[in-house]
């Protein structure tokens, strides 16, 4: 996420407590062969599901009226203001008193009805309240990515034409930086500051004070707005990995039907609690992280930052985590690891194994069984779902195996972000769901294998790309947006993605080749960090060589080949695991060649490789050589 998930911290999870399988009480259960006759009819009855009842909102405010009453004294925001300190419980009705607050500020006293306001920060409370002002009638939010460095921060505040701006205390001094540049801000609001106005600065918690007194004045400018459902609620910059950032025109109707698509698919209620480990400024989280356990009267606890997932989830026992694969794949091997250490690999084998065969028959005992396992994961997580790039489906089979429902999403920034999703009651890892309700998905143009573009319609599509009609038209047919993805759908509707079309490699003989699913299988090798697959131009070659370009596990190939190795062999030691990989693919699809990378791919905020950034890099050092 952004730059700061280029590189997963190292955090650790408390060593197991694992108890020896005849310890385990439910798995002594005996049953006749009567019992087991009747629970095979009991559950060769049972039919698929249908889903969920679903929700019809037709904007954010809608609900967050709704929710905000409903739950009023129910935990909302889970933060830790103080890193010494504890967790504090904001609840739903002081977050609607704050909004409402800062909204009538907004309108009435700084007068920015119907203009944008940028919000950069960590994720916090503040940055929570900023985003629902906004979105319930003020103007257009601008979430912005808190990692960009001070020319593209100024670029993006110009191009949005932002009339003010709502930043964390980290940000003030970039801030300060870029204000004199951008003659165009209005103010500039600093989070958690009661700091009166001087000059164009000024305290968002003063902000909020004005407004409160206007709210106690009887002041109804705010709660009175009328919101237009297909009106420009939201911009967004992709950062893209293949192209210069867009900017994306979100409006409300996106943001309350992506809610409306996932209610029929996923079982959530106020008992849930969601663990917000990613950037608010990204679709992903501030659409699914942020709203959506809003719409359902759930909480979200606020993780302090990746070193620290493990005590902040033991302490705030979330229900549910929204991640990408890099991050479930790091904590899935940090599980694995402890599993290792404790000695217990074989007995939790057998308890899957002897697990797996009770729910087979319709008892499922994997909650307790695992219970060890969920301790150190807060003892209550039910759900981890990922999205914005393909991850090893071993992972999610043996998260399924220990009881945990592994959900897949798929979408962009474009479809604000869900278009499909894999429903909690037919997960099938591996693939990156079904159309959601309110959207369709067709496959354009399908290849003998069934793989074409995918192509998205529906109620979460963006309105386009703002200030930029070309740009809108070349991915918009007749209501149906390309997202540029290859994939291919099968009976049942689920889509299963094999890679981007412009991130494609075109061989001499017009074979394609795609990048991601050699990716996905180098990703299995230990020894191996990141990798990212291209097609090297080299000179006197017509054919583009295959290349890995790789970040080494140094750790992990100290643990596994001992210490004091230097670059030639660890260069030879990885050579030999893709070699293995190679063997697993058609020949043309072969790596050819090996690079080692000493320093961190440059990554987007859902930690996709910038690819056209990288390669920029090698055009820029051949220049210079």
């Amino acid at each position: 996420m952004a730059r700061i998930l280029r590189k997963i911290p190292n955090f650790k999870l408390p060593k197991y407590k694992m108890r020896d399988i005849e310890e385990i009480e439910e798995l002594k259960v005996e049953y006749t062969p009567e019992d087991l006759e009747e629970l095979k009819k009991r559950n060769s009855g049972e039919k698929s599901k249908d889903g969920y009842p679903g929700t019809e909102y037709k904007t954010v405010k809608e609900f967050f009226d709704k929710s905000t009453k409903e739950f009023a004294d129910r935990p909302f925001i889970l933060e830790k203001f103080n890193r010494k300190g504890n967790f504090e419980e904001i609840t739903y009705g002081k977050f609607r008193e704050d909004v409402i607050n800062l909204g009538t500020g907004l309108v009435r006293g700084f007068k920015l009805k119907g203009e944008k306001i940028l919000i950069i920060g960590e994720t916090t409370y503040h940055w929570y309240v900023s985003y629902m002002a906004i979105l319930g009638g003020v103007g257009i939010a601008v979430p912005t990515d808190k990692e960009l460095p001070d020319n593209e921060l100024e670029n993006i505040v110009k191009r949005s034409d932002a009339a003010a701006i709502i930043f964390s205390p980290r940000k003030k001094d970039q801030i300060k930086k870029i204000a004199n540049r951008c003659p165009g801000v209005k103010y500039f609001m600093e989070m958690y500051s009661d700091e009166k106005i001087d000059g164009r600065f000024v305290g968002l918690e003063h902000v909020m004070n004005e407004g409160k007194f206007l709210v106690d004045m009887g002041c109804t400018d705010y709660t009175d707005i009328e919101i237009e459902p297909d009106a420009f609620a939201v911009l967004i910059f992709t950062s893209g990995t293949t192209s210069a950032a867009k900017g994306v025109m979100i409006s409300n109707t996106n943001l309350a039907y992506n809610i409306n698509s996932v209610t029929p698919y996923v079982y959530l209620t106020p008992e849930d609690r969601l663990f917000s480990v990613l950037p608010l400024h990204h679709t992903y989280e501030s659409t699914i992280g942020f709203l959506y356990p809003m719409a359902m009267g759930a909480s979200v606890a606020v993780c302090q930052g990746l070193k620290h997932i493990a005590n902040d989830m033991k302490e705030t026992s979330p229900t549910a985590i929204i991640a990408v694969p890099l991050l479930i794949e790091s904590l899935h091997k940090k599980i694995v690891q402890g599993i290792e250490k404790s000695g217990k690999t074989t007995a939790v084998k057998t308890m899957i194994s002897l697990s797996n065969g009770l729910k087979n028959l319709g008892i499922d005992v994997k909650r307790k069984v695992f219970k060890d396992i969920y301790a150190n994961l807060g003892g209550r997580l039910r759900i981890i779902v990922s999205a914005a790039a393909p991850i090893d489906g071993k992972v999610g089979r043996w998260l399924e195996d220990i009881g945990i429902t592994f959900l897949q999403g798929y979408g962009l920034t474009e479809t604000a972000p869900i278009a499909a999703l894999t429903p909690d009651w037919d997960t099938r890892v591996g693939s990156a769901g079904k159309s959601v309700v309110w959207d369709q998905i067709k496959i354009s143009e399908p290849n003998e294998k069934g793989e074409g573009e995918i192509w998205i319609k529906g109620k979460t599509v963006m309105l386009g790309y703002y200030e930029d009609p070309e740009a809108t038209a070349e991915v918009m047919n007749d209501g149906w947006f390309n997202s540029g993805d290859i994939g291919y759908m099968d009976e049942d509707g689920f889509i299963y993605i094999t890679g981007r079309s412009k991130n494609v490699i075109v061989t001499q003989n017009g074979k394609n080749i795609y990048p991601e699913e050699i990716e996905t299988l180098l990703s299995k090798v230990e020894e191996i960090s990141e990798s990212m697959v291209y097609g090297k131009e080299v000179a006197g070659e017509k054919e583009l060589i295959i290349t890995a370009r790789i970040i080494p596990d140094y750790d992990r190939i100290e643990e596994l080949h001992g210490k004091g190795l230097n670059e030639e062999e660890i260069y030879k030691l990885i050579w030999e695991q893709i070699k293995k990989v190679n063997r697993k693919l058609s020949n043309y699809k072969t790596v050819k060649k090996l690079e080692i990378k000493e320093d961190q791919f440059e990554k987007t905020s859902t930690m996709k490789i910038k690819r056209y950034a990288e390669l920029a890099k090698d055009k820029e050092c051949e220049k210079e050589n």
